[in-house]
C-alpha cells in the first residue's frame, strides 16, 4: 500500500490481523480485519476485480451504467469504484440493508432502487437480484435498437468469477504474515471470500482446513430455510448460492450455522469486552472459531476472515431495544462468550504492555517519595524549620 496515493482503491488490502484467542496446545486464532479496508469491508475487493475484468474484456467502458443487486458492502465498493473511474452505479436493494449502508451509497453518488414499501424489511435477495439483471437487460437491448453499442454491465456477484480473484490478494497477506494457514473459517454469502482465498492458498501449495459459515435460516448448506436478520451472509429461501459456492462448497471440511442470537452475542461481547466492532456476520465467524477452537490440531494457526466492522450496525446489532423487540438479545449467550474470551486470552494480552508497566513502575517510585501533608494542628514553618537545622547539624 502507498504512502500516500491519490485514489481510495489504492487503500485496498494490507488489512492487520488481531490475536483474539490462544489455547494451551498452541494453537491461535487470529482475525483478518477487512473492516479496515475503505468502506469498511472485505467486498470492496471483489468490487474492484468485477469492474477490472468487465473493463478487461470489453464489457463496460467510459461513461457506462454498473448494476447490482446489493445487501450494502458489495454496492460500497462498486460506489467508490464507479465514483473513480466516471460510471454511473445502482444499487437494487431492499430495507433489510442496514440503513447506514444504503445513506453511503447514496452519498457516494449511487442510484438506489427499492425492490420492498418502506417498512417491509424482509430480505429479498432474489427479487433483487431479478430486478437488476431486467434493468440490465433491458438498457443493453435499448442501446442495441438505437444502433449504439451496450454500455451497462451487471456484476452478478454470486455468480462471476472475478468475484473470487479478487481476494487472492488476501491469501497473499495470510501467508506474508503468518507463514500458514492451518484454519480458515468465514462467512459464506457469495462464497467470495472463502473459497478465493482458499483458492490462491492451495495454489500456493498450502491445504487448510475449511469452515463455511451461514446463518440458521440460510439454505447454502443444505439446513431448513428460515428468516435471519445477519446481513451480507448466506443464502435466503428462494435465492441461488451461485457459481462460486456450487463449485467449491464440497471442500468444506464442515459448513457451520450460526443463529443471529449467537452471532449477535458475539460482535456486541467483542466491542463491549476488547472495544473491538465487528458485523453481525463476522461475529457469525467468531463464535464458530471460538466454539472449535480446541478441537483443532495443536499448534493450529487459525484465520477468521471479519467480513466487515459493527459501526454500520449501530441502530441494528449494537441497539438494545432493535435487538430485544426481535427477541435477540440474549444475557446468558454473552456471558458464554466473554468466558470463551477469558479461557483462552492470549498470553501477551494478560500481561501490561511494555508502556503499562513502565508507566505502573514510575507510578510505584513516586508512590515512595509521597510527601504526607501536615494535619490542621501542625505549624509547617515550625515542621521545615526543625527538618533544615537537622540537615545542618549533620
Amino acid at each position: 500500500m502507498p504512502v500516500v496515493t491519490t485514489r481510495v482503491t489504492d487503500l485496498i488490502g494490507q488489512t492487520p490481523l488481531f490475536e483474539l484467542a490462544a489455547t494451551a496446545n498452541g494453537t491461535r486464532l487470529f482475525l483478518k480485519l477487512e473492516n479496515t479496508n475503505p468502506t469498511g469491508a472485505a467486498k470492496i475487493r471483489m468490487a474492484r476485480a468485477m469492474v477490472d475484468d468487465a473493463e478487461q474484456r470489453g464489457v463496460l467502458a467510459t461513461g457506462g451504467h454498473i448494476i447490482e443487486s446489493t445487501s450494502g458492502n458489495t454496492g460500497l465498493g462498486l460506489a467508490v469504484v464507479a465514483a473513480e473511474r466516471g460510471y454511473r452505479f445502482t444499487a437494487v436493494v431492499d430495507n433489510h440493508a442496514c440503513r447506514d449502508k444504503l445513506r453511503a451509497m447514496k452519498a457516494m453518488g449511487a442510484e438506489l432502487v427499492f425492490v420492498a414499501e418502506e417498512g417491509d424489511d424482509s430480505l429479498s435477495t432474489s427479487a433483487r437480484e431479478e430486478l437488476a439483471e431486467k434493468m440490465a437487460n433491458e438498457e443493453c437491448a435499448a442501446a442495441k435498437s438505437a444502433g449504439l453499442r451496450p454500455n451497462t454491465f451487471f456484476t452478478e456477484q454470486h455468480n462471476n468469477d472475478a468475484n473470487a480473484l479478487g481476494y487472492y490478494a488476501l491469501a497473499d497477506e495470510l501467508l506474508d504474515a503468518l507463514g500458514t494457514v492451518d484454519v480458515l473459517i468465514s462467512a459464506v454469502g457469495t462464497g467470495g471470500s472463502m473459497f478465493g482465498t482458499a483458492r490462491r492458498l492451495r495454489e500456493r501449495g498450502h491445504e487448510p482446513l475449511l469452515y463455511g459459515v451461514e446463518p440458521v435460516g440460510s439454505i447454502a448448506f443444505g439446513g431448513p430455510a428460515g428468516p435471519y436478520w445477519q446481513s451480507g451472509t448466506g443464502t435466503p429461501e428462494g435465492a441461488d448460492p451461485g457459481k462460486i459456492v456450487a463449485e467449491d462448497l464440497g471442500l468444506l471440511k464442515e459448513g457451520v450455522t450460526v443463529s443471529d442470537v449467537a452471532a449477535f452475542a458475539t460482535a456486541r461481547v467483542l466491542a463491549a469486552k476488547l472495544g473491538l466492532m465487528i458485523g453481525g456476520s463476522a461475529g457469525g465467524s467468531v463464535h464458530a472459531a471460538l466454539d472449535r477452537l480446541e478441537d483443532f490440531p495443536a499448534g493450529s494457526t487459525v484465520v477468521t476472515i471479519v467480513c466487515d466492522g459493527g459501526e454500520k450496525y449501530l441502530d441494528t446489532v449494537f441497539d438494545d431495544t432493535w435487538m430485544s423487540d426481535r427477541d435477540l438479545l440474549d444475557v446468558e449467550t454473552e456471558r458464554n462468550v466473554a468466558a470463551m474470551l477469558d479461557r483462552y486470552t492470549p498470553e501477551a494480552r494478560r500481561r501490561p504492555a511494555e508502556p503499562v508497566r513502565a508507566v505502573l513502575a514510575a507510578r510505584s517510585a513516586v508512590a515512595t517519595h509521597t510527601i504526607v501533608l501536615p494535619t490542621e494542628q501542625s505549624d509547617p514553618a515550625a515542621e521545615l524549620a526543625e527538618e533544615l537545622d537537622g540537615a545542618a547539624a549533620k
